[in-house]
């Protein structure tokens, strides 16, 4: 079992939300049981977040428990470091994508009784432009998805609103022109979605394309071609033991360690589900820039 002297728990919730406290009862008498002082942050908003996150070299142990965006911010800050610590991530959102794809269990009890015997990894990350992310970057479809997403929905129904969402923007989304530059040369083509993957899952569902991983100093491009939904029921068919990217009809996949995408139609990316403006540019992974704590036996 670790023993560590000292960590902080960024513990993101929204003031009076239903069951927070007992979120916090599930994990902190696992966590106790072998860190000697845990400290507990709630921030009020992203800014204090993010800056807490630029403290997180004071601690042998950083934990973030939250959802997707609440990881991206704080990972987006932390690579940024000269000095970064060791890092664990509790599902606390709706998806909790990059928990599901370092093998993290979704009970939040399990998940913090994992972290005392876990494995310590060395993960990838994404960056594009002086942005980091950890699970995605896209342009399309998801952009467009993320925008469409009902808050209502949202918080009743969870990762089924942006399955719900995708589906009403299928009926107005338009392909694209796009241009991608990689070490191997040059694609075109129309698209209606682009997607770079750091990470192995979406809105919770796993992405089935054996050859994505956060731990081999690669980023996996996926250009999805078709105008309707024939593209995403053909990867959520797909199973993601043993799949082969040559299964993939209306996909197109590769790995690059860089890509330089052009769009000049689209004004919007998605990375992590937050949105920014889209800068055309390089996005390159950075090889084994973080440092995890994650339950064992994850890492190929």
């Amino acid at each position: 079992m670790y023993k560590f002297q000292n960590a902080l728990l960024l513990y993101n919730v929204n003031a009076g939300e239903e069951g927070a406290d007992e979120k916090l009862s599930a994990v902190v008498p696992e966590l106790a049981k072998f860190i000697k002082e845990l400290t507990i942050i709630r921030p009020d908003d992203q800014m204090e977040a993010r800056a807490i996150c630029r403290r997180a070299g004071r601690y042998e142990l950083f934990i973030v428990m939250g959802g997707d965006g609440t990881v991206h911010q704080c990972l987006d800050v932390i690579a940024q470091l000269e000095e970064r610590p060791l890092l664990a991530i509790l599902p606390g959102g709706t998806s909790n994508d990059f928990s599901r794809t370092v093998g993290m269990p979704q009970d939040l009890q399990k998940a913090a009784e994992s972290l005392a015997t876990g494995d310590i990894v060395e993960t990838d990350i994404g960056k594009a432009g002086n942005q980091h992310f950890v699970n995605f970057w896209s342009i399309g479809l998801a952009a467009l998805t993320s925008q469409n997403v009902d808050s209502g929905q949202k918080k009743s129904f969870g990762p089924l609103s942006y399955m719900a969402s995708a589906l009403r923007t299928l009926k107005e989304a338009e392909t694209f022109s796009y241009t991608v530059e990689t070490q191997d040369g040059q694609l075109k083509g129309e698209a209606i979605a682009l997607f770079v993957m750091n990470g192995t899952s979406l809105a919770t569902a796993p992405i089935p394309v054996a050859d994505i991983s956060p731990y081999d100093g690669k980023l996996d491009l996926l250009i999805f071609k078709a105008t309707n939904a024939a593209a995403l029921l053909e990867l959520l068919s797909l199973r993601r033991e043993g799949a082969n990217s040559d299964q993939l009809k209306t996909i197109d996949y590769l790995q690059a360690d860089s890509l330089r995408i052009e769009a000049d139609a689209l004004k919007q990316v998605d990375m992590d589900g937050e949105l920014y403006e889209f800068l055309t540019g390089e996005i390159r992974v950075l090889a084994r820039h973080l440092r995890l704590l994650v339950p064992s036996g994850q890492e190929d």
